[in-house]
């Protein structure tokens, strides 16, 4: 009689209100777990049944860890937490990236790193601006470099696929796709053949620019039909609207929002309020599209609102409506890319695309251009390639020394993407000069094609964090 394998056993440990319940329910596809702002709703332990890469996993949601004293409900949990720690083959480690590293999970950590299992540091919440600094700040704990997600919106769920089936020693099945020569490394990430969840989000696009721009023409222009109010009065849009589109496959969502005037010119109460709506959906979106009035383009205002977009690590792509009135469209054309160059030259390469949203040109180059950013900037690039380039890059033109001494920079990976996030590690990194640090970033975005994103370069005090003691 032919014994049935058992499946490997994945616990998620941390803290309590990181999200792990959260995560429990994306990667099963359920609504198992019961999920609050509320911490420590989570008391027994609970499983569920996934599959990465046609691989059934057993994931066990623990309750959060605590310090408590003997007998009470909270050390119940924690031994049950440290029971299910025991039983795994892997640990699922989560953080809340928002919240950064607090006391409990260097503390926790410890017990993660003890048990002898294998460990897949879980950076959670890491969506937007604020997240960022504390998935940098997991690299603290000493279990590898951190993956950001965000179990909640299901962002970065493919990377996370791949480090499990990674880290459980299982061999990741090829796309079929021909790599090139020095992709050879067996650790670049993997369309995960996913996990029972829904089916992929849409991109979120949001639609800006200072009032009367035409953005709410652009929206009509690409759903193909009227659902937005326009005309000449400035200021008709108020709420953030969201409409559904479909472009070559790709489900997206487009968001017209409300024209936004420089600060001291909002006076009405109900603008102040549209003005914050747009601004929010600035943060919330992956691509921001900056609309510019080619009758008269790049006012202070347009650049400002640029600035913000890339402050916020959006993706941008940059329209210029109207083009139809133009005369002499080539000069025009070069001045206004000219001007891009200059004025956000830390997105060095933004696309710049020429459209008449009333006469509907220029929309699939658009779209086109939307598309393309959108790739470039979840693009992930593996550890190996990067130190590779990093060697390649100090043997250029090496870190400066400072107060006589040599800075040196011992290793490099990248965190997170949305937007390319890289942290490299060295000694005295208070002392590498700011024009070093732009040095390696415009040779990260030449060497891997980085264009027209935001991309972080962070550098952190220490050792290679996988170099043997």
């Amino acid at each position: 009689m032919k014994l049935e394998t058992q499946p490997p056993v994945v616990a998620i440990v941390g803290r309590p209100n990181v999200g792990k319940s959260t995560l429990f329910n994306r990667l099963t596809g359920t609504r198992a777990a019961l999920v609050s702002d509320l911490p420590g709703l989570t008391r027994d332990r609970r499983d569920g049944i996934t599959e990465i890469f046609d691989v059934k996993l057993r994931l066990i949601d623990t309750a959060g860890l605590e310090d408590a004293r003997q007998g009470t409900i909270a050390d119940r949990m924690r031994k049950q937490t440290e029971q299910a720690i025991e039983a795994a083959d892997l640990v699922l480690f989560v953080v809340d990236a928002r919240v950064g590293i607090t006391a409990a999970d260097s503390s926790f950590a410890r017990i993660a790193r003890q048990s002898g299992k294998p460990v897949v540091l879980v950076a959670n919440k890491a969506e937007g601006h604020k997240g960022t600094d504390g998935v940098l700040d997991a690299f603290s704990l000493g279990l590898g470099a951190p993956i950001a997600i965000s179990a909640e919106h299901g962002e970065g769920i493919g990377d996370l696929a791949n480090d499990i089936f990674a880290a459980l020693g299982l061999k990741i099945p090829k796309t079929g796709k021909k790599g090139r020569e020095d992709d050879d490394d067996h650790d670049e990430p993997v369309d995960a053949k996913m996990i029972p969840v829904a089916p992929p989000r849409p991109i979120r696009v949001a639609i800006v620019g200072r009032p009367n721009a035409g953005k709410s023409t652009l929206v009509n222009a690409l759903l193909g039909e009227d659902r937005m109010i326009t005309g000449p009065e400035p200021g008709l849009t108020r709420d953030s609207v969201a409409s559904e589109l479909t472009y070559k496959g790709q489900s997206i969502l487009l968001f017209d929002t409300a024209g936004l005037r420089r600060k001291a010119k909002i006076s009405e109460t109900a603008e102040k309020l549209a003005a914050s709506d747009a601004v929010r959906a600035i943060r919330f979106a992956e691509v921001v599209v900056l609309l510019i009035d080619a009758e008269r383009p790049f006012e202070h205002q347009d650049l400002t609102i640029g600035h913000r977009v890339t402050e916020e690590g959006r993706a941008l792509v940059v329209a210029i409506n109207k083009w139809d009135l133009i005369p002499e469209k080539q000069k025009m054309l070069r001045e206004l890319k000219k001007t891009v160059a200059e004025s956000l030259a830390q997105v060095p390469n933004v696309s710049v695309v020429a459209i008449s949203a009333r006469s509907e040109s220029g929309l699939d180059q658009l779209m086109s251009a939307i598309m393309k950013t959108h790739a470039t900037w979840n693009r992930r690039v593996s550890t190996p390639r990067l130190n590779r380039w990093l060697e390649e890059a100090l043997s250029r033109h090496a870190p400066p020394a400072a107060s006589g001494r040599r800075i040196k920079i011992r290793y490099i990976t990248q965190p997170s993407t949305r937007p390319p996030t890289f942290v490299a590690f060295c000694q005295r990194a208070d002392a590498l000069p700011k024009s070093y640090l732009k040095y390696l970033m415009n040779s990260l975005r030449e060497a891997f094609d980085l264009p027209g994103v935001p991309i972080r370069l962070s550098l952190r005090k220490g050792e290679n964090p996988y170099a043997k003691k």
